[in-house]
């Protein structure tokens, strides 16, 4: 639901509440920045992150001072923005990107449950490849025992969008200007092996569709 700190106040009409759109942005970006304040001193730590139906989860180190300060109950902001395109405009003062964001606020809570961390540790990997999990080999003991998992609920976040041409002042529309969308997108490129890895490896299937349905 829209409250105080996620209501979209400038250009409210590109503000969505929806779960589905919330979702969307979410497992199509791979990086998040995670805003806190420690001693009065503020500070934002870009992060890998996963998600399992209505919570996110981020991992590392447990000498991280971030995940150290998160468990202690603090508020956090995280922020995920997805770049879809430049928006040049007639003139300077309208150009713009085309762009997918979401912030969530709220407080993390320590996964400590076996079980749970290795279902976190499953979205991480297949999160950044689907199917990976299923190619590598698991956690052992001493890894989940030297890896802090914090889980933060999507409860209070909104979405922001923007999409299409420029919007120039009626009067500007005249100018001999050229205006229009550059597109932005991710691809990929060709597999470059690990140096150690056997020749006769062949390339899974997971990482070949993957290529297909990112290629360009």
């Amino acid at each position: 639901m829209k409250t105080g700190r996620t209501q979209v106040k400038r250009i409210p009409k590109r503000g969505h509440y929806d779960l589905e759109t919330i979702y969307s942005i979410l497992d199509a970006g791979f990086i998040c920045h995670v805003g806190f304040v420690v001693d009065g001193q503020p500070l934002v730590i870009p992060t890998a992150y996963g998600r399992v139906d209505n919570r996110l989860f981020i991992h590392g180190s447990p000498a991280s001072r971030m995940l150290k300060s998160l468990q202690q109950g603090i508020e956090v902001c995280v922020t995920v923005t997805l770049l879809d395109g430049l928006v040049l405009a007639r003139s300077a003062m309208h150009h713009s990107m085309n762009y997918r964001s979401v912030v969530l606020f709220g407080t993390a809570e320590l996964v400590s449950a076996q079980t749970e961390k290795q279902q976190a540790l499953y979205a991480f990997t297949n999160h950044v490849m689907p199917g990976r999990w299923a190619e590598t080999r698991q956690p052992n003991d001493q890894e989940l025992k030297a890896t802090t998992v914090l889980a933060l609920p999507i409860e209070e976040a909104s979405a922001k969008v923007r999409t299409g041409p420029p919007i120039d002042d009626d009067a500007d529309y005249s100018l001999p200007h050229w205006a229009g969308v550059i597109p932005l997108s991710m691809q990929t490129g060709a597999p470059i092996a690990d140096p150690k890895l056997a020749q006769d490896t062949a390339i899974p299937e997971h990482i070949q569709q993957y290529l297909s349905k990112h290629s360009i």
